[in-house]
């Protein structure tokens, strides 16, 4: 069975952030969604996610298809696939059936690669064992 490629169209976005605007809260959509701004809270859509160079984006995010050219911190649920160009930043959990990472990317999160995105948990995300000195007192 051939699979089902979804289009990403720079004319067809629904919705925009410019790289002045910062939001907080919680964003819902239809249709292609472009981030260039500032936005801290949650998402969710079953559609596409681009998050532009400018993209500084701190949250929950469940999707069908993002893609980062910008920077994530959070946890990432992609019913499709997650794509991280080789100017994007990810930091968290990343659950999807499709990871594709360019050369020149950073990474800093937990993966997991499964075709059950709806059940499976977001992994938890893994804190580094930092020791700091005991002062003296």
């Amino acid at each position: 069975m051939k699979e089902k490629r979804r289009e990403i169209d720079d004319v067809k976005i629904t919705g925009f952030f410019d790289k002045d605007t910062k939001i907080h809260g919680d964003l819902s959509f239809q249709g292609s969604f472009r981030i260039d701004g500032s936005f801290k809270g949650n998402i969710q859509s079953d559609s596409v996610l681009i998050i532009g160079e400018n993209g500084k984006v701190e949250a929950d995010i469940i999707i069908a298809h993002i893609v980062i050219d910008g920077e994530v911190e959070g946890n990432i649920r992609a019913s499709e696939r997650v794509e991280i160009n080789s100017n994007g930043r990810v930091k968290g959990t990343i659950l999807a059936p499709k990871l594709i990472i360019e050369e020149g990317a950073f990474l800093e999160a937990n993966c997991q690669t499964t075709k059950d995105v709806g059940q499976t948990p977001v992994p938890a995300p893994i804190e580094p064992d930092i020791e700091t000195p005991e002062s003296d007192t």
